[in-house]
């Protein structure tokens, strides 16, 4: 199958990584894990933002790939010291996973995002596993990359799409044979999804990224398994994840309506 195929399958399949019932935080970390700090931040972007909006009556707080809520629970808690503020947010885990058990009642839990949300929407480190194709150059052209779900062995496979052929050229083009490109538009198209339901607010996109300008020529495409970084072998027991076009990303944000676009580092 594709690549695409293969982590959707992997990542979010009845058996997958993110759907099989194991946490994944035994395999890997994220800022949120790491340090109150991070929460600490978003606190102060979300006061920020509550005095730009004009302290509205519901302030949305909208984690996306949520883990087991962790994030949204410091936030809360930092928050809590405003009480002004703590009883306006509307705070919402977007996870593929059920609720886990104990979560503060504050937290709602859903599958999808809110039709219209007012307020602040995090996305740390959930593009990375957005489902993507890999392209390879041959010397009949590009193709696209297949893999054995089993075993990780790949082959090549047929020509890319007129649209995603489209996306290589512009963002991430094949310079030799050999090369190969993690073809980023499902992630533009996600995050592009995710500005047109922000209708006051601000979204934070926190990942791994590229620049068109400094692309790895063998891409980036790799498993975390028990806090190691292993082969990426689509069989559902391994995180499987890929760095992000983010340049890419905010030009589709900004295609679809979205303002005042920044890249920067943490």
């Amino acid at each position: 199958m594709t690549w695409r195929e293969a982590m959707r399958s992997a990542l979010y399949g009845p058996a997958g990584f993110y759907t099989g019932g194991e946490p994944p935080a035994r395999h890997f970390r994220t800022s949120a894990h790491v340090s109150p700090r991070y929460a600490g931040a978003m606190t102060v972007m979300l006061r920020e933002l509550d005095a730009k909006l004009g302290h509205p009556g519901r302030l949305d707080l909208v984690d996306i790939g949520a883990g087991r809520g962790e994030l949204l629970g410091q936030v809360l808690a930092e928050a809590s010291a405003d009480p002004s503020l703590a009883r306006r947010i509307c705070a919402r885990a977007v996870e593929v996973t059920s609720r886990p058990d104990g979560l503060d009642p504050r937290i709602g839990w859903q599958a999808s995002l809110p039709a219209r949300i007012t307020g602040l929407v995090i996305a740390s480190e959930w593009l990375d596993n957005v489902p993507l194709d890999v392209a390879e150059l041959t010397a009949s052209g590009p193709r696209l990359v297949l893999v054995d779900a089993g075993s990780g062995a790949e082959r090549p496979g047929p020509p890319p799409g007129p649209a995603d052929l489209a996306w290589l050229c512009r963002w991430w083009p094949l310079a030799g044979p050999g090369d190969r490109a993690e073809i980023g538009a499902p992630r533009c198209q996600a995050w592009a999804g995710v500005l047109r339901r922000v209708e006051r607010g601000l979204a934070i996109a926190a990942d791994y990224s590229h620049g068109k300008a400094a692309r790895p020529c063998q891409g980036t495409l790799t498993g975390y398994r028990e806090g190691r970084v292993v082969r990426a072998i689509p069989d559902g027991t391994r995180d499987i994840t890929a760095h992000v076009a983010l340049d890419a990303c905010a030009d589709a944000g900004a295609a679809a309506g979205a303002h005042g676009a920044l890249l920067t580092s943490q």
